[in-house]
C-alpha cells in the first residue's frame, strides 16, 4: 500500500492581496518539501456538484460562483478573497478531498494527503470565511457516509484555529465525530468545550496560549484518542493545519515539528486498529513558510512509513 499525494496546479492560481497570510507561496513550499518522496501523485479533480450540495445549499454554491471576478481580486469578507483562478482552485481542493476518500476506501492507497488550497475548515453552510470557500473535509466525510455507505467517520482538526465550518456542516450528522483542538481565545472565537452538538458528536478542546508539546500530547492521549476509539470510525479524516507551530505568526501555541510527526503516528495507530489504516489528511493552515514546509514534510513522511507498513 502507498500514500497518495493529491494536488493540482490550479490551486496555485488562487491569488490573495500582497501580504495576505494565505498566499500562493504556501502551497509552493509544501509541494517543494514533498518533492521526491515515495508517494503516488494524483490529480485533484473538479468537485462534483452533488458532493458540494451534500454540505452547502445550491444558493450558496451559486453565490460563490457569482462572486468570482473576471479580473483583479474580490473581497468576500475581512479575510477572504477571490481572484480569477480561485473558483477552479476551490473546486480542485474540494474534489481532491473526495478523490482521496475514493482512493483510500477502494484500497488503491493506504492513506492520502491532499495538498491544495484554499483551505476549507472555516467555510460554514452559507458563509465563506477565514480564507475558506467550501468545507472540503466535511464534504469528504459526507461523501464517505452517503456515497460509500460507511456507518461512522471521525474528523480530527489540529489546526490552531477552531474548525467552526466543519462543525457547522457536520454537527447534525450523527454518523460523524468531529474533534477540534485549538488555541482559545483566538479567532474565530468559537469552539468552547460546551459546544457538543445535538448528537454529542462534537468535541472541542480549547488550549491556552503558550501551551507547548507536553501539555498538547497529554491532551490528545487523555481526551482525543479514547474518544476516537470509543466511536470506532471506519475512516479517519484529518484537517492538517500546521499553525500551532511555535514559529507561526498568527497564533501562540508552542508546538514543534516533531509534535506533528508524533500526532500523525498516533492517528495512524488508531486507523490501523479501527479501520484498516484508512486515513485521509487535508492541508489547512500554517503561515510561517519554513515551519509549514517542514511540518507538512514530517506529516507526510509518517503517512508514507505507515502506508508502506
Amino acid at each position: 500500500m502507498t500514500t497518495a499525494l493529491i494536488t493540482h496546479p490550479d490551486c496555485l492560481h488562487h491569488e490573495t492581496p500582497q501580504g495576505h497570510p494565505e498566499q500562493v507561496a504556501r502551497l509552493v513550499r509544501v509541494l517543494a518539501a514533498l518533492e521526491g518522496k515515495a508517494v503516488v501523485r494524483v490529480t485533484a479533480p473538479l468537485v462534483a456538484e452533488d458532493d458540494l450540495l451534500r454540505v452547502h445549499p445550491k444558493s450558496y454554491v451559486d453565490s460563490i460562483r457569482a462572486a468570482a471576478p473576471a479580473e483583479g481580486i474580490a473581497q468576500l469578507d475581512a479575510d477572504t478573497w477571490m481572484s480569477p483562478g480561485s473558483l477552479a482552485a476551490a473546486h480542485r481542493a474540494a474534489g481532491g478531498a473526495v478523490r482521496a476518500v475514493d482512493l483510500v476506501l477502494a484500497g488503491e492507497a493506504g492513506n492520502a494527503f491532499v495538498a491544495t488550497r484554499p483551505p476549507g475548515h472555516h467555510a460554514e453552510r452559507e458563509t465563506p470565511m477565514g480564507f475558506c470557500l467550501f468545507g472540503n473535509v466535511a464534504l469528504a466525510a459526507k461523501h464517505a457516509l452517503d456515497h460509500h455507505g460507511l456507518a461512522r467517520v471521525a474528523v480530527v482538526d489540529f489546526d490552531v484555529h477552531h474548525g467552526n465550518g466543519t462543525q457547522d456542516l457536520l454537527e447534525d450528522e450523527a454518523r460523524a465525530l468531529f474533534i477540534s483542538s485549538h488555541q482559545f481565545p483566538l479567532w474565530p472565537g468559537t469552539g468552547t468545550a460546551d459546544e457538543t452538538g445535538p448528537h454529542d458528536t462534537v468535541m472541542n478542546l480549547p488550549i491556552a496560549p503558550g501551551t507547548g508539546s507536553e501539555e498538547f500530547r497529554r491532551l490528545y492521549e487523555d481526551k482525543v484518542f479514547p474518544r476516537i476509539e470509543a466511536f470506532a470510525p471506519e475512516l479517519i479524516l484529518v484537517s492538517a493545519g500546521f499553525d500551532a507551530h511555535a514559529d507561526d505568526p498568527l497564533a501562540d501555541l508552542r508546538l514543534e515539528t516533531e509534535d506533528f510527526a508524533w500526532l500523525t503516528d498516533r492517528l495512524c495507530d488508531l486507523a490501523d486498529t479501527l479501520c484498516g489504516g484508512r486515513l485521509v489528511s487535508c492541508l489547512e493552515g500554517g503561515y510561517d513558510l519554513d515551519a509549514l514546509a517542514e511540518s507538512a514534510a514530517a506529516h507526510v513522511d509518517r503517512l508514507i512509513a505507515r502506508g508502506l507498513g
